[in-house]
């Protein structure tokens, strides 16, 4: 049996070792790509679960009727989720301000605008490291189709150049050529959905936690408001 006559092998391995060496570049880019893409994607479901239960402990703690204080100074001195560092840097301005004696009503307006930009400053600062490794995601999705199409352009380019050295144009000799350019297509496309999907998902999640943040700021102004018009 000749070589024109052999079964072609149209395994991935064997697209990947037959593949021209340009488009064999562009597969091991695109592999590292998605591999690189699911690192964020498995970081940011572990960092957004873990965000999200424990911000539910601490909103229950806090709307248990306890007093702000307590559930602060349970936190420790320096904790690692915003809202109990939050509470606390809404409390250091109060008892600042409180040591200072008696609170006019302007002091009291300066006091919630300090304490409202001091909340707006880290919401801004929680809110970027939450949406760290999501600018990989948005490139890999939207880079990806591209690269690959490019890998498979350059593979039925050099397909159609060994068909012109060979003289044949049957359909076994043309078709492992062209299996082997299209599979850089393929190999874009599953780099870029699974990119896609995540950098959607986690754009609405980095969204809602922001404003859950915001509202919890919110919460803590009103109860400083509460306290400053008991003192007035």
């Amino acid at each position: 049996m000749d070589a024109a006559a052999a079964p072609a092998n149209f395994s991935f391995l064997a697209l990947f070792m037959q593949a021209d060496w340009v488009v064999k570049g562009v597969m091991i880019g695109l592999i590292l790509a998605s591999l690189g893409s699911w690192a964020v994607i498995l970081e940011k479901l572990f960092r957004f679960a873990t965000l999200n239960r424990a911000a539910d402990r601490f909103e229950t703690q806090v709307g248990a009727g306890r007093s702000l204080e307590d559930v602060a100074g349970e936190a420790g001195s320096n904790p690692r989720h915003p809202l109990p560092r939050m509470l606390q840097a809404a409390l250091r301005e109060w008892r600042e301000a409180k040591a200072r004696g008696a609170i006019s009503e302007s002091q009291s307006a300066f006091l919630i605008q300090r304490i409202d930009r001091i909340m707006d400053t880290m919401i801004a600062r929680e809110s970027a490291k939450v949406e760290e490794g999501l600018g990989s995601l948005a490139i890999v999705a939207t880079a990806s189709p591209f690269i690959g199409l490019f890998g498979t352009v350059w593979g039925i380019m050099h397909a159609f150049q060994a068909i012109a050295l060979s003289k044949n144009t049957s359909l076994a000799v043309v078709a492992p050529s062209i299996a082997e350019a299209l599979f850089a297509t393929a190999i874009g496309l599953v780099a870029a959905i699974p990119a896609y999907i995540a950098y959607n998902k986690f754009s609405t999640d980095a969204g809602k936690y922001a404003g859950r943040l915001e509202g919890f700021a919110d919460d803590l102004s009103t109860a400083i408001q509460r306290r400053l018009a008991e003192r007035v």
